[in-house]
């Protein structure tokens, strides 16, 4: 789209960016990081062709205070966020707006845990470490790692909270047509001035481990990280875009909760699918298997929570982050009623990034763990949480989310078949959900179109046609 057919208030934000440039060091610090790791995607966004994450906004604010002073660049900030988030709002009214943001969602939730994989990876390579210039290389490579999935996890919030605001504002207009019988405002009408705040607009401190050494000239880690993308369907590879380093204990935003109902909700006054599509899923839905009673807390599993969380705080304060790693991905493979208790133990301790951090690993459990630990956190009131796990689940290839269905659907489970289907049609591009169908498509064809269709229309039309254009009957 060419500059002059951009929505206004993402033209002011982009001739905002670009003054405030004009003001830094374009070769040191987070500034000249971002030119050298992806100058494509920066000039996508002085151009107005893309938005930056609030997260890259903040960290050459972060530049501008190092120039002109915390007071000049707390004022600054004051100016951006109301004109990004307008920006925002604007620049998510334009067409195809919400594929787009499912496409750069599913992109992140896929950089979020190769940066989780490659800190587990470089953790275990620190602790074999044998000299000291290996050492200090390693801690180097796994500063930016965590700055990868920390950057990756704020920019899933945001992604996250711009859908599920689109979604309200289409849901409103959609009820103003009803009542009113007006037709749909334009994109830029849409937008208020004061827009929608960006998720994940947390503090960006400077990076760890970096003795000495000025923030243009650190090293960046292997492979290339930028912008968020030159087109809206374009799909990249790489670290979390525009990824410098953070600290280590610098909790990532809140996953923003969807607007929809939580896919570990059995369905209330729903009505029952019908017609042919919906063939052998009625007796899934009508007679859901009932949620399993809070799995019991035992004095050994309260021992091994404090345990836990001890062993975790002398680590952190000893600076040896693999082992904290390594501990925190074996907790992951403990008993559902663990978690809950290690949740509050933790965040009492200070220690909410490792919460994240264990909500991360617990992702990658086996389809029946995942779902009981889903089960556990919902059942504590951690509901939040339990989303969150099903929705980094089904990450996993389209072909095991199916085979695991098809497993828990043999066992009887069809409550914690339908909580991982359910979580793969929100969190995946209809394109991807459908490929999970083809472990069994006589089966899971029907039960993915049941999920579908209690999310919402949007997602069962979507849904129907990628099925088709995927050779499965519907």
């Amino acid at each position: 789209m060419a500059v002059e057919q951009l929505p206004g208030r993402v033209r002011r934000f982009a001739q905002y960016l670009a003054d405030l440039m004009t003001l830094l060091d374009q070769e040191g610090g987070w500034c000249g990081v971002f030119w050298q790791r992806d100058p494509d995607g920066m000039r996508a966004c002085l151009d107005g062709r893309e938005m930056p994450p609030w997260d890259v906004v903040e960290a050459l604010l972060q530049d501008f205070a190092g120039r002109y002073g915390a007071p000049a660049a707390t004022a600054e900030t004051d100016r951006a966020r109301p004109l990004h988030a307008a920006a925002l709002t604007a620049y998510d009214s334009l067409p195809d707006a919400r594929d787009a943001l499912g496409d750069r969602l599913d992109v992140m939730l896929r950089e979020q845990r190769y940066a989780a994989e490659r800190q587990v990876e470089l953790g275990r390579l620190l602790a074999s470490a044998t000299d000291r210039e290996a050492a200090d290389a390693l801690r180097l490579d796994l500063a930016w790692a965590r700055d990868d999935h920390a950057r990756a996890t704020a920019r899933c919030a945001e992604i996250r909270a711009r859908l599920a605001e689109l979604d309200r504002r289409t849901e409103a207009v959609r009820l103003g047509e009803a009542g009113t019988g007006t037709g749909i405002r334009a994109p830029d009408a849409m937008a208020t001035e004061g827009g929608a705040q960006a998720a994940g607009g947390g503090a960006v401190p400077e990076g760890p481990e970096r003795a000495g050494r000025p923030l243009g000239t650190a090293r960046p880690p292997r492979g290339k990280a930028g912008a968020e993308g030159a087109g809206p369907r374009k799909r990249r590879r790489g670290g979390a875009r525009f990824a410098g380093a953070v600290e280590e204990d610098a909790a990532p935003a809140a996953v923003a909760p969807d607007r929809l109902p939580s896919p570990l909700a059995a369905p209330e006054g729903k009505r029952t699918p019908r017609g042919a599509r919906f063939a052998g899923t009625a007796k899934a839905v009508e007679q859901p298997a009932p949620r399993p009673e809070p799995p019991t807390v035992t004095a050994a599993d309260r021992a091994a929570a404090g345990r836990l969380v001890e062993a975790l705080t002398r680590l952190r304060a000893e600076g040896r982050g693999g082992e904290a790693h390594a501990l925190l991905a074996e907790a992951a493979h403990g008993p559902a009623a663990r978690f809950p208790l290690l949740a509050t133990r933790l965040e009492q301790a200070g220690l909410g990034a490792d919460w994240t951090t264990l909500l991360w690993e617990t992702a990658s459990l086996p389809a029946e763990n995942l779902v009981a630990a889903a089960d556990a956190l919902a059942a504590a009131g951690r509901g939040a949480d339990g989303e969150q796990i099903l929705r980094q689940g089904v990450v996993r290839p389209a072909a095991e989310i199916g085979a695991a269905v098809l497993a828990l659907v043999a066992e009887g489970r069809h409550r914690e078949g339908r909580a991982l289907l359910d979580a793969c049609v929100r969190a995946r591009t209809p394109e991807e959900a459908a490929r999970s169908a083809e472990p069994a498509p006589p089966v899971l064809v029907p039960l993915l179109l049941a999920a579908a269709h209690g999310v919402s229309d949007q997602h069962h039309r979507g849904l129907v046609h990628a099925l088709r254009v995927a050779g499965f009957a519907t």
